[in-house]
C-alpha cells in the first residue's frame, strides 16, 4: 500500500506565496511522474505541474512563471512553490505519483488533498 501526505495549504492574500510538500510512503519500488493537481468548486481537476523522475518538467500555461515545481528523490517527495498567487489559483490542490511497488507497470495514487484559499 501506498500514501501520499501532503501538507502547505492554507489562505494567503493574493500576491503572496505558498510552498506544498507531497510524501510519498509505503511498498515503493520507484516512482516515476509526480505531479500537482487542482480542483476548484463547480471544475473539473486540471493539471497544475509535473515532474518526472529526471527532472522534466511540465506546466499549465496559468502557472507558468509563477509556480515551480521540484522533488527529492531520495525522500519520495515532491514540491510545488507557488509565488505571486491570485484568487483563481483558490483550489484544492491533490498530489499525484506513479509508483511501482514491484515489477510491475506503475500505478497511480493520490493525496488527500489540500485547500489553497487566495483573497484578493
Amino acid at each position: 500500500q501506498v500514501q501520499l501526505v501532503e501538507s502547505g495549504g492554507g489562505l494567503v492574500q493574493a500576491g503572496g506565496s505558498l510552498r506544498l510538500s507531497c510524501a510519498a510512503s509505503g511498498t515503493i519500488f520507484s516512482i516515476t511522474t509526480m505531479g500537482w493537481y487542482r480542483q476548484a468548486p463547480g471544475k473539473q481537476r486540471e493539471l497544475v505541474a509535473a515532474i518526472t523522475s529526471v527532472g522534466i518538467t511540465n506546466y499549465a500555461d496559468s502557472v507558468k512563471g509563477r509556480f515551480t515545481i521540484s522533488r527529492e528523490n531520495a525522500k519520495n517527495t515532491v514540491y510545488l512553490q507557488m509565488n505571486s498567487l491570485k484568487p483563481e489559483d483558490t483550489a484544492v490542490y491533490y498530489c499525484n505519483a506513479y509508483v511501482r511497488t514491484s515489477y510491475t507497470r506503475p500505478t497511480p495514487y493520490w493525496g488527500q488533498g489540500t485547500q489553497v484559499t487566495v483573497s484578493s
